[in-house]
């Protein structure tokens, strides 16, 4: 053997381990062909000419934007590590949505399969995103925060206090966990009747009717979060001479902080679903006042934009929420996998 071919030799297993790391570097390879796909169906086949004409191609437009960032992905993981995770495992879940996104746009752009008024295009509806944005997140999506927030801090609040309550207190036990088995399990939604009446405006009602929603869960896991600390805490604390305040928030309530979350949690999922419900019943503004008034007025493209701002606001707030009790119960990390 030469000493040329004794070099290559020896950079060979060099070499392929440096391909080998750029192939793992370049995620994103099935949802780019899966793009290229969506982007050559897009530009080679004209609509069928059922659809209304939107005056931009948005679709072609979202196209072009994912597939810049999924070809400039590899680029950014060199610089932040931490979008390495973001993309690994998920390359077939996007791959995925694109291909579906192009079997929606072939059904009701380019074929015209799906019944026109109740599936418009992804143009369409992208339009209404972009054109509508002012109304539909400025004005509607900041109305249903503002309820949203005011009844879930409130219900939340209403939660934290009685469930400490009864854990710590056998009197407010003996009072309280009667009226939480009777009325909490009953709907939020089936007090509307009375809230109607009962409250001034529909916005203060639909505020009660969703911190209800969140009391319940709230309560209830916050108070078996309590009793469920171990006594062995209390007895230790009482030893080193804390007192009963001290007993109470220093150290009942932060080992009952992961069933308190979790109630939390629980109690933020039914809050949507009651934020929903209200707006649409009577509520005269918010996101899911927009749904149903699109709804008959049979703007489904309008009521899509709703169901997207709506999935994504969600999602937002579902995952602030989690990145809070990440941080509060650091001490857990590692612990328990939620």
């Amino acid at each position: 053997m030469t000493a040329e071919n004794a070099d290559l030799a020896a950079e060979g297993p060099v070499l392929n381990k440096a391909i080998l790391g750029g192939l793992k570097a370049l995620s994103g390879v099935k949802a780019i062909l899966a793009l290229a796909l969506c982007l050559t169906l897009e530009i080679t086949l004209p609509p069928s000419g059922v659809q209304p004409p939107v005056d931009r191609q948005y679709f072609l437009y979202f196209l072009i934007l994912c597939a810049a960032v999924f070809l400039l992905w590899p680029a950014l993981f060199f610089k932040k590590p931490s979008l390495r995770q973001a993309m690994k495992g998920k390359d077939d879940f996007y791959a995925a949505v694109f291909i579906f996104l192009t079997v929606l746009n072939l059904l009701t752009d380019k074929f015209a399969v799906l019944p026109v008024i109740f599936f418009p295009s992804p143009d369409r509806v992208l339009s209404v995103l972009v054109e509508d944005f002012t109304y539909l997140i400025v004005v509607c999506l900041g109305s249903s925060a503002k309820l949203l927030l005011t009844g879930f801090f409130s219900g939340a609040l209403a939660g934290l206090v009685t469930g400490i309550a009864i854990g710590f207190s056998k009197p407010a036990a003996y009072w309280l966990n009667p009226l939480i088995k009777i009325l909490g399990p009953i709907p939020p939604t089936a007090w509307i009747p009375i809230v109607l009446v009962a409250f001034p405006t529909t916005w203060s009602g639909a505020c009660f009717l969703i911190a209800l929603s969140v009391w319940f869960p709230t309560s209830v896991m916050t108070s078996s979060g309590i009793l469920n600390v171990q006594n062995a805490y209390f007895e230790v604390s009482s030893t080193l001479g804390a007192k009963r305040l001290y007993q109470i928030f220093l150290v009942g309530i932060p080992a009952a902080m992961p069933l308190i979350f979790t109630g939390l949690f629980s109690g933020a999922c039914a809050s949507f679903l009651t934020l929903m419900t209200a707006e649409m019943v009577g509520v005269k503004n918010g996101i899911g006042w927009y749904i149903n008034w699109q709804r008959e007025m049979l703007s489904y493209a309008n009521v899509y934009a709703g169901l997207i701002i709506i999935a994504i606001s969600f999602y937002s707030l579902i995952t602030l929420f989690f990145k809070v009790r990440d941080r509060v119960l650091v001490w857990q990390k590692g612990m328990i996998k939620w």
